[in-house]
């Protein structure tokens, strides 16, 4: 028996170290299939699970041969953490006219530890010039047939899906460099990113009415003079569809929003009974005629299937960006249902139509279960059809110059199962140019990181510009790291910086010509300023590092930018678990002074409130209103003081907006708050008085909430007006 017992335990040491060898060797850990379908400018990226040895970044073991065996020149970078080696394609990318390519990668690769390769592999791909279409119903089906067996291999290994979803909400000389920054009109706008683009808000103007979107309903409001302001008509909906933002264009008003269809039966019986899945949620556009305010007329109406991504609007032109997520599932059921995504447009006659198969393209190496579908159509021919272009893939960050269109997708699909979720994604970048209603397909690169939200995105001279995150800020093992990436109009590499604030992300940034700034932050907030006027050069010219960190920045002018964020503290743990933990603390403006680069300042700071202090405009851009030559800074906020009695408790102080004045030379002055609670504050928050956004027309400043609009003087800021509207007044 004792015998027995040893030879048992001798054989479980055996198969675990076996089994440890097995796991810990050092090999690529690509996912890839045999054979892949990529398009010209694909870099490749062999991830391996050893730092690599610099030796073995040289082209006698890591090579690409076309279709003649013949070696191309490639070149060979090794990432910050040194487990990456990419593989750039040929100085004028890959020739799509070629039968096959193949990429090796010898044994003789060695980690630092001096490990080698367990066996030499390869890897065949053929090139495209463009991306390829589905095609057909078979070749759909097997699409996401491959998608639900990698989701069961997934759960197999996780027993769950995904570990996280990713973050999810967008040629000129750099629109976004001083958009809105303050240029004098009677009429204020959204705060866009680009100037030129027109992104859609709940509130517009056109410096006679205004336009608010409000739960079911549309309001349009006589503005002027704001002493005798009068709701003129109140467009309602049924609960079937939610107003969400607006876009205003002449006497066009375009309202976005939600669109929910019921059913009686189950889908999965509704898709057994007809072989198509039904449309369950929608995103529709309703065009309106507000010629005469009183009497909207609608002219239009345009509906994608799936929930809204974003959209702009230029001269004249709108670009309405949907993400849809069918139900795949419904093919372990029955292989030929219908999943395509649907559509309508008044315009091309009633009734819902289906994408074809010849219109649905794919992005070769991703395979994303959701499609993305991007509509475009003029305000100026409303009888024209829009144009409508679907792929099979979809992100949620949009940025989209005069010219072109960037979407930046998460890709998950190069890891294997047993490393998504625990390694961090890079992020495939897809260029469309645009062209009044023609929006093509243009180039795709893929940069390591992941993208925070519009605002890490650029055009500028005809390249493109981003800031990523590599890795996540809490994985200490592998700690995270920052980075700069300037491409060209083909998406091809022209410049970057790697490395900046191990162990913290991104939590803003802003591109500003040749400058760009960047905002880190874990435990401090560093703000890098960088030079970019060389594209293939960028240098980090200067660094402050200060407490608190900015969610959003704002130009004020070439030499000073202002950051809104919340402001932190530092604070000793007792006990056991001895140490420092970081607590958010009030909202905090800053003004930084950036004349010299290399010495950037914080020359002003305001806090406001306490811990639990909040303003729309913390992540969401549109909520501020900002004008240099009237001197105005305004936006919605929430504050609570902190007690006295316990750090985690906090106390409702104000409900409304604040309204600054900003000088370089004096920093910020507080004029004045406008709050739309009547009589004293409550003891908590009332949502119907809650100041969603501030306007101005000519010397007059409007406020508004679902519950009321007020007017006030820009001078004085006194009240001289009040409409009320919400659920207890006629509308």
């Amino acid at each position: 028996m004792k015998k027995w017992w040893m030879l048992s335990s001798l054989l479980l040491i055996a198969l675990a170290s076996l089994s440890y060898y097995s796991f810990s060797q050092f090999k690529v850990v690509n996912a890839w299939e045999e054979k892949q379908m990529v398009l010209t400018n694909k870099v490749w990226k062999l991830q391996f699970t050893e730092k690599i040895s610099e030796q073995s970044l040289n082209s006698d073991l890591i090579y690409v041969t076309n279709d003649k065996g013949e070696k191309l020149e490639n070149e060979l970078l090794l990432s910050d953490d040194q487990k990456t080696i990419y593989v750039n394609p040929p100085q004028d990318g890959y020739d799509a006219g070629a039968n096959m390519y193949t990429l090796h990668f010898k044994e003789g690769i060695k980690s630092t530890l001096g490990r080698k390769l367990g066996a030499s592999q390869t890897l065949q791909f053929i090139v495209k010039e463009t991306l390829p279409v589905i095609g057909s119903q078979e070749n759909l089906a097997s699409y996401f047939e491959e998608i639900l067996k990698e989701q069961k291999e997934s759960r197999s290994w996780f027993g769950r899906e995904a570990l996280f979803d990713g973050a999810k909400e967008e040629k000129t000389s750099s629109g976004s460099d001083m958009a809105n920054s303050g240029a004098s009109k009677d009429v204020s706008e959204t705060n866009n990113q680009v100037q030129g683009v027109d992104e859609a808000d709940i509130v517009k103007t056109d410096g006679k009415h205004i336009f608010q979107a409000e739960q079911n309903k549309v309001r349009i409001i006589k503005a002027v003079p704001g002493s005798e302001m009068t709701l003129l008509s109140t467009i309602s909906y049924e609960q079937t569809f939610s107003p969400y933002q607006l876009f205003l264009e002449g006497d066009q008003l375009v309202v976005i929003g939600y669109q929910y269809h019921h059913f009686s039966k189950p889908l999965d019986k509704i898709a057994e009974d007809t072989l198509i899945a039904p449309m369950m949620q929608s995103t529709k556009v309703i065009i309106y005629n507000v010629e005469n305010p009183a009497k909207p007329t609608q002219i239009r109406e345009i509906e994608l299937e799936g929930s809204y991504a974003s959209s702009r609007k230029v001269e004249g032109m709108v670009y309405l960006i949907t993400n849809h997520y069918p139900d795949y599932w419904l093919l372990e059921e029955k292989r030929e249902i219908d999943i395509r995504p649907k559509y309508s447009d008044s315009a091309a006659g009633s009734g819902e139509k289906t994408v074809g198969y010849d219109d649905i393209r794919y992005f070769p190496d991703s395979k994303e279960p959701n499609y993305m579908m991007i509509a475009a159509f003029d305000l100026a021919r409303p009888k024209k059809e829009a144009t409508l272009t679907t792929y099979l893939g979809s992100g949620n960050q949009i940025y989209m110059s005069k010219e072109n269109l960037y979407l930046a997708v998460q890709n998950h699909s190069e890891l294997p199962m047993d490393e998504r979720g625990i390694i961090a994604p890079d992020t495939d970048i897809h260029k469309f140019a645009i062209d009044g209603m023609d929006v093509s397909y243009h180039s795709s690169a893929t940069v390591p990181g992941m993208v925070l939200n519009q605002f890490s995105m650029d055009e500028h001279n005809g390249y493109f510009r981003t800031v990523t995150t590599k890795g996540y800020a809490w994985d200490d093992t592998k700690p995270s790291s920052n980075q700069l990436y300037i491409l060209d109009e083909n998406l091809m590499e022209a410049g970057k910086i790697e490395g900046l604030a191990r162990g913290e992300r991104i939590y803003s940034a802003r591109f500003m010509g040749d400058r760009i700034y960047m905002v880190t932050f874990k435990e401090t907030d560093p703000l890098f300023v960088i030079e970019a006027s060389d594209p293939a050069n960028p240098k980090v010219l200067g660094e402050l590092k200060i407490p608190g960190f900015s969610n959003y920045l704002h130009p004020y002018d070439e030499n000073h930018i202002i950051g809104f964020g919340q402001d932190t503290k530092i604070v000793a743990e007792k006990g056991v678990n001895s140490g420092t933990r970081i607590l958010t603390d009030g909202v905090k403006i800053s003004l930084f002074d950036v004349s010299d680069m290399s010495n950037p300042k914080e020359k002003f700071t305001e806090i406001i409130g306490g811990r639990g202090t909040y303003s729309a405009l913390n992540h969401d851009h549109k909520a501020l209103l900002f004008n240099k030559d009237k001197n105005l800074f305004a936006f919605p906020i929430t504050v609570y003081k902190n007690s006295d009695k316990n750090e985690y408790e906090q106390i409702f102080e104000y409900q409304g907006a604040y309204i600054y004045n900003v000088d370089p030379a004096r920093g910020f002055t507080l004029k004045s708050k406008i709050t739309h609670i009547t009589g004293q504050m409550p003891i908590y928050e009332e949502w119907d008085s809650s100041i969603q956004r501030l306007l101005y027309i000519g010397d007059t400043l409007y406020a508004l909430s679902p519950a009321k609009i007020t007017s006030h003087d820009l001078k004085t800021y006194g009240k001289i007006g009040e409409l009320r509207l919400g659920l207890n007044n006629r509308e």
